[in-house]
């Protein structure tokens, strides 16, 4: 019998909960609102930078932590663990390895254009960015480029907000004096979006604010004037066309090839700067694993040099000085991160809160709309402060007139404060201010120190109302700083922007080296390969039931074709052959053979040099070796054959063409009167006899020219010399049916072209 499982719940609760202390949520709405909210934490809190100041929180709460520490860029250095305490004490409460991360990248040369952060010690190197050392060793204080972030802080420009535990007050954002997030860049992945804001140059960005400041129908190609492109801290080659970059300033989207640069020093490349964030152990251990591999078989070596002196010195070292360094370096750029695309997406948080993807021009508008917010703050604030001094100095300068009757009523009265307010008609600051004057200000010169400085203030309180109530003056304020900012911390680039064509591997065969090889195949289809071009093929053995078929002067950076008796044809590498020494290894091990083919021949050429194809009812035609190169393991047919089987297929570098057939005659004919086709039967080259007894068969063909001779070896290994002349005796049209040999041909295993 079956008992069913029941839970038990248990109704004592230590604490009454009434309904109205319970709120019902489906499960798929509750996890909805939780993963959304998740992810505009992500989004706003961790991951994208605010366009107004460039900065993520985590960068931002370091900055403004070491400012409150003193650390700024004439201060001495402080420990690393230090600042990564307060941060995470006061402002940032999550892990210290992450937050001394995000110190690290501000502070390595290598990974921002311009560092915020001033290191001591091991800060990593752009041979190994996360070799730097533990926070308790390494020591920092703030560039003097962090100035540009901070010098404008506590003069009202930005809004403040409580700090996690709501004990201090922290910036929401920073005052910069450029549009920092196109000058640093920045990168991040949030949730269901990223960002990806490559460095640009400051002094390039700054003409380019200026510029569009001044002049706001300025046009992307107008601002490309100034911005031509990124500009890396790697110091590599910018690539693409100018198109290709003002696709990316365009839309906020898209790729900009970069590339190493190198130069050639005794005969080796020496590579002397990386493509943005390509780490020089990282591209040395790419390449000598390539090396390894024998993918890289013109390289002998690659070493790493890298010193103080040269923070990029990888020397690659050629095998041959024979072949071009240019094509060495352009095949590295094809297969290796010498060339890489690095991903643009101006994913930023606007002025609004909400991430959003910007154009080159829409950025640096938005980013003038905050500076000029800033600056108007800024002034609003000395405002309030210029009239709030004046005010004290107007109530000084009030009573100075009377001071005797001043101190007679501080003196007497029971509320000086008051009295001084109704006598000389003064607000309680103004009457708190005379009340705190010592004696010691009373003095003639004192008075006219207030007079000077009432003076000055005024002149200045003036100048900023006309700067706030007239536009133009502002934006040549903002100009003038602007300026200001570019002559303190402005550089010349660091990329040369080259547009190149993408770079072109070097094709398999070109990779391989070059060897000569002889290759020897078998009518049971097993091929292997012997060193040099005059290997004795005689002394070769075959498998039981196994015979020679042919043998190929060939070259191992070419590619052997064979051909089946189906005339369909077959590809594969020379170079990695089975050794001679053995048995060889099947061709099916390496391609699809057809069912029920067998091999009846093979060539080992260049793509250009023409082929002649021929089936054994006497058909045939000529073709480029490039024809019949196929991939596919399957093959390619290349000859069409009914009722017959294609034949050994010849190089045709000659004038005369020789056809022997299995009744023992002979037809020459010239090789500019063969039809050029491919993937057909051809036309008839000699007239074969049908004869239903023994029907006759085209077996072999050779080329020839007129100085040459040729052998002809039998099954019997007894061979037959004939010469050019001998040979043109049997001259005659194609699709003749040729004249007869004195001697018995039927045997005829195969036949060579003697040299001149």
């Amino acid at each position: 019998m079956k008992t069913k499982n029941k839970i038990k719940i248990n109704k004592k609760i230590s604490s009454p909960i009434t309904k109205a202390a319970i709120d019902s949520v489906l499960v798929h709405d509750f996890s909805e609102r939780s993963y959304l909210d998740y992810a505009m934490y992500v989004i706003l809190n961790r991951a994208l930078p605010h366009i107004a100041d460039g900065l993520k929180p985590v960068q931002r709460r370091i900055i403004y932590a070491m400012s409150e520490l003193g650390l700024n860029a004439t201060a001495k250095y402080k420990k690393s663990a230090r600042t990564v305490g307060d941060v995470l004490g006061k402002f940032h409460p999550h892990g210290d390895s992450a937050c001394y991360e995000a110190m690290v990248l501000m502070a390595q040369p290598f990974a921002f254009r311009y560092p915020y952060i001033d290191g001591q010690g091991n800060w990593g190197s752009i041979d190994d960015p996360s070799s730097f050392a533990a926070m308790r060793y390494t020591e920092a204080k703030l560039s003097p480029f962090a100035n540009l972030l901070l010098d404008e802080l506590a003069m009202g420009t930005v809004t403040w907000q409580k700090n996690f535990d709501g004990t201090l007050d922290e910036p929401t954002l920073l005052p910069a004096k450029l549009p920092m997030a196109l000058i640093n860049g920045a990168s991040g992945i949030a949730v269901g979006m990223a960002t990806d804001i490559p460095p640009h140059n400051m002094l390039e960005v700054g003409k380019a604010t200026i510029a569009l400041l001044k002049n706001s129908k300025l046009s992307l190609d107008d601002l490309m004037e100034f911005i031509p492109a990124p500009d890396f801290a790697s110091g590599c080659e910018i690539v693409s066309s100018r198109e290709e970059i003002k696709q990316c300033y365009q839309t906020g989207n898209g790729t900009i090839r970069v590339r190493a640069r190198y130069r050639v020093e005794k005969g080796n490349c020496i590579i002397s700067a990386l493509p943005y964030q390509v780490a020089t152990a990282s591209m040395v251990s790419q390449l000598a694993s390539l090396i390894e591999q024998k993918k890289l078989p013109m390289i002998e070596e690659v070493r790493d040099e890298s010193d103080r002196e040269e923070n990029v010195r990888i020397v690659i070292v050629p095998k041959s000085k024979q072949m071009p360094h240019n094509e060495i370096m352009e095949h590295l750029f094809a297969t290796t991160d010498l060339e890489k695309s690095v991903r643009i997406n101006f994913n930023v948080i606007n002025l609004q809160g909400a991430p959003q993807v910007f154009g080159l021009k829409p950025f640096l508008s938005t980013w003038l709309s905050y500076r000029q917010k800033t600056v108007t703050n800024r002034l609003r604030y000395r405002l309030d402060k210029l009239n709030d001094r004046l005010h004290i100095l107007d109530g000084l300068l009030a009573i100075y007139a009377s001071i005797d009757e001043v101190i007679k009523i501080i003196r007497n009265a029971e509320e000086p404060k008051q009295a001084l307010i109704k006598k000389f008609k003064l607000s309680e600051q103004q009457a708190d201010a005379i009340l705190e004057i010592r004696l010691r200000q009373l003095a003639k010169l004192e008075e006219i120190k207030i007079k000077d400085e009432h003076r000055t203030l005024s002149a200045e309180r003036k100048e900023i109302k006309e700067v706030l109530s007239d536009e133009k003056k502002l934006k040549q304020l903002i100009i003038k700083e602007l300026n200001q900012s570019l002559e303190q911390c402005g550089d010349e680039r660091q990329c040369p922007i080259v547009s190149r064509e993408k770079p072109t591997a070097l094709s398999a065969q070109s990779l391989i080296e070059e060897r000569e090889i002889t290759i020897v195949a078998s009518k049971g289809g097993w091929i292997r390969s012997a060193q040099g071009h005059s290997f004795d093929t005689t002394n070769v053995t075959y498998k039981p039931g196994d015979t020679f078929l042919a043998a190929i002067n060939a070259k191992t950076n070419f590619q052997t074709m064979f051909l089946d008796t189906k005339g369909r044809a077959y590809t594969t590498m020379s170079h990695d052959l089975a050794s001679i020494r053995g048995l060889g290894e099947p061709l099916s091990a390496r391609v699809n053979l057809q069912t029920g083919a067998t091999l009846s021949g093979l060539i080992n050429t260049s793509e250009d040099t023409p082929i002649a194809l021929a089936s054994s009812n006497g058909f045939g035609f000529k073709t480029t070796y490039r024809e019949l190169i196929t991939k596919n393991k399957n093959g390619k047919q290349v000859i069409k054959v009914t009722n017959a089987q294609a034949i050994n297929p010849i190089t045709l570098h000659n004038e005369f063409l020789a056809l022997f057939t299995s009744t023992s005659r002979i037809l020459v004919v010239k090789t500019n009167k063969l039809p050029q086709t491919i993937n057909a039967k051809g036309e008839r080259l000699i007239q074969l006899s049908t004869s239903k007894k023994q029907p006759e068969l085209l077996i072999a063909m050779v080329g020839f020219d007129h100085k040459q001779s040729i052998t002809i070896t039998l099954k019997n290994n007894s061979t037959i010399t004939m010469s050019a002349k001998q040979l043109l005796e049997y001259s005659g049209k194609i699709g003749n049916a040729g004249k007869p040999h004195h001697k018995n041909l039927s045997d005829l295993i195969y036949v060579i072209i003697n040299s001149n």
